[in-house]
């Protein structure tokens, strides 16, 4: 955690027609485990591969087929729960969850109910320099995903590709603790952040590989606390659960239409049906999709073909010894180490990769200098181009060097853009560049001073207006550059001008 003071974001209230109301959400983060095969199966994961090519007899409910753990899938579960500074079970089991899809060939989904694999959690998300909210996190649970039915092939039929059928999902479920939209954005964005760098899921929403379902209900304000004093769920309101989201606007979205819509309901004298609930991002709208069912209604039960799980303590910290610095720890290093703000330790440890880049360019040198330069010009640009890190054209060490030469004073800083974007676009090293093609800045007093002053005798008008309005200084500044090819050192420069209209 960040050796920093952390005030509690305020939460978000809506106003009705009547009555001011506040949001409670809770989220269900379903994350495909990184894994090669499947849960209970050799399959491969592999995304886009041809429908139905990565199907084992088991995956596809042939009698007889019995499911194997994969140890993977258990392992990666583990570092999970350590990430999120869980209690990690040394026993659980799975259990039947009995449901009929046509993408759901065995009739029901091996998962986790009642002995989950990871227990009490939690996260600590960001909502902007020195404000975070402390979520709750309530389980990890392992399960297997279902198939995908396909409707928009042929006008008559749907067809079934069984190709995700028993990937292996986590399911991370938090307590009610996110109080507004933008908070249950910033809580997706930071699971997705730890995720990523403890390599346990790719977080690739585009495909799927991360989604969430969020429960929001409404209640009056104060209710939120006599529910944190009581953990009586009687004091909120009925939760409507919005299933498959996996953008972080159409999240924020769906909350807000959402939360507006059971404010009409309640406010007019209804009462809100605990539902599940689809989100119309054309329409901006959620729709009715089925009543929200309850454990009962899965008739769950210990599932016969799987022993329960035990796990060793001993292997549990040798996974935790394994674990890499999360984002938390890395963000408070840099702030303490190379002097940066929290916002520029924030973008520069977003992604583990990004972070990785910086600390090789920062090595050894100004890491306020390197963090601007790898924040503005190389972000900046990978940006413009459409590339990341991990396909950059310019290395640590050449950005590192451009570097160098700015706190050596060996060049200005509009001589170091433009060799910045000379070694990105042609490669090379910056000292040898600028060597060759004469960047070198000029830190001759005498050669600034000489071209200072013919400025000054080709402008006695503009020499006058500076004496009298000081701002008019910056004029000579920029001729001396311009008359320097930009090669002039600005401090030398804007030390002569000032000596020189002052006398």
């Amino acid at each position: 955690m960040l050796d920093l003071t952390y005030e509690t974001p305020k939460p978000k209230v809506i106003a009705g027609a009547k009555h001011d109301w506040e949001l409670v959400i809770g989220m269900e983060v379903h994350a495909q485990v990184s894994s090669n095969a499947k849960l209970f199966s050799g399959a491969s994961t592999k995304f886009g591969a041809e429908p139905n090519s990565n199907v084992a007899f088991v995956d596809s409910a042939m009698p007889g087929m019995l499911p194997v753990i994969n140890e993977y899938c258990v392992e990666q579960a583990v570092r999970t729960g350590l990430g999120l500074k869980a209690e990690i079970h040394l026993k659980s089991a799975f259990d039947r969850k009995n449901y009929f899809y046509p993408d759901l060939p065995q009739g029901y989904q091996i998962s986790q109910l009642y002995e989950p694999i990871v227990g009490e959690g939690e996260i600590l998300v960001d909502m902007g320099p020195g404000v975070a909210r402390l979520v709750r996190i309530e389980r990890i649970h392992l399960e297997q995903d279902a198939g995908k039915s396909v409707h928009d092939m042929d006008p008559n039929m749907s067809f079934v590709d069984l190709n995700r059928t028993g990937v292996a999902l986590m399911e991370i479920v938090s307590r009610p603790d996110i109080r507004g939209p933008e908070e249950a954005a910033a809580y997706v964005t930071k699971m997705r952040q730890i995720l990523r760098y403890l390599g346990t899921c790719d977080g690739n929403m585009q495909n799927g590989n991360l989604r969430a379902d969020v429960n929001v209900s409404i209640c009056r304000p104060g209710q939120y606390e006599k529910y944190m004093e009581t953990q009586d769920f009687g004091h909120l309101g009925t939760r409507c659960e919005i299933k498959n989201m996996n953008s972080m606007r159409f999240i924020q979205a769906a909350i807000e239409y959402e939360a507006r819509r059971q404010i009409a309901i309640v406010e007019a004298g209804g009462s809100v049906d605990q539902e599940t609930r689809l989100y119309d991002a054309e329409k901006n709208e959620t729709r009715s999709m089925r009543s929200k069912e309850e454990a009962h209604d899965y008739r769950y039960f210990p599932c016969p073909d799987l022993l329960p799980l035990e796990i060793e303590q001993g292997w549990v910290d040798d996974i935790a010894k394994t674990l890499p610095e999360l984002p938390d720890e890395k963000k408070s290093r840099f702030v303490n180490d190379f002097g940066l703000s929290e916002y520029d330790a924030s973008v520069l440890t977003a992604e583990a990769e990004n972070a990785a880049f910086f600390e090789e360019v920062a090595e050894g040198r100004n890491g306020k200098l390197a963090a601007n330069w790898v924040i503005n010009e190389l972000f900046g640009r990978l940006k413009k181009d459409d590339k990341t890190v991990s396909d950059c054209p310019i290395t640590p060490a050449q950005l590192g060097g451009v570097i160098e030469l700015i706190s050596s004073d060996a060049i200005s800083g509009k001589i170091a853009k433009d060799l910045f974007e000379i070694v990105y676009t042609e490669g090379g090293d910056p000292a040898e560049i600028v060597e060759k093609r004469g960047m070198k800045q000029v830190t001759d007093t005498g050669a600034i001073e000489a071209a200072l002053d013919e400025i000054i005798a080709a402008n006695p008008a503009q020499v006058e207006k500076a004496k009298i309005n000081p701002k008019l200084a910056g004029w000579f500044v920029g001729q001396v550059m311009k008359a320097t090819g930009g090669k002039a050192n600005p401090k030398a420069v804007n030390e002569l001008v000032a000596k020189k209209l002052n006398d």
